[in-house]
């Protein structure tokens, strides 16, 4: 296979695992929920935390900067963070192990009717799995976003975004970060 060939592969791959979201109409009414759930905290006064390893962590940022910063239009700024500080993963990783980097956080800032944005393309992370536990202790709303079979996530979040792909990981991640787009674009909407 050449290069070209590969590249069209690669597309049409993204493309079908698209189309099956596009197609079920669940999955439209989950996103939809996702964003009513950020829109009613944020007009609340709580705030959106967000988490996640790896590419999902630059994924969780992307998230909350899109949220304080602006998205399409201009806007004031939406109270939204990202589990990310280096000094505080490094430090709680250190002292409590790495399962609770995203707990601990939450735990010092997770309000009662805040929510936590979570992201695993597995569903199965330790660190994350914690965090929810955390997050309900606390009276945070859990929405995941996940992919394969949805993993122990799925069924311990209060909403859950389940990926149809049971492949690599990357193509769960593209269509994460099509849903947080999605989602900033709602709450935009929801919160003039």
């Amino acid at each position: 296979m050449n290069g070209k060939d590969l590249i069209r592969e690669q597309l049409e791959e993204s493309r079908a695992v698209l189309d099956k979201i596009i197609n079920e109409p669940a999955m439209l009414e989950k996103i939809q929920k996702a964003s009513d759930l950020i829109a009613g905290a944020i007009r609340n006064g709580n705030k959106i935390l967000s988490c996640g390893n790896g590419g999902s962590m630059c994924d969780a940022m992307h998230f909350a900067e899109e949220m304080t910063g602006k998205f399409r239009e201009e806007r004031r700024p939406l109270p939204a963070i990202a589990i990310s500080d280096p000094s505080h993963l490094t430090c709680v990783a250190n002292d409590y192990g790495f399962k609770m980097v995203f707990a601990r956080y939450v735990e010092a800032l997770g309000n009662k009717g805040d929510v936590l944005l979570t992201l695993s393309t597995s569903g199965n992370s330790d660190n994350i799995l914690e965090a929810v536990k955390a997050a309900h202790a606390s009276g945070v709303t859990v929405i995941a976003l996940t992919g394969k079979n949805g993993g122990q996530l799925a069924m311990k979040a209060d909403l859950s975004i389940i990926i149809p792909h049971v492949g690599n990981s990357d193509r769960i991640q593209e269509m994460h970060i099509k849903i947080i787009h999605i989602l900033i674009y709602l709450v935009e909407q929801l919160v003039k």
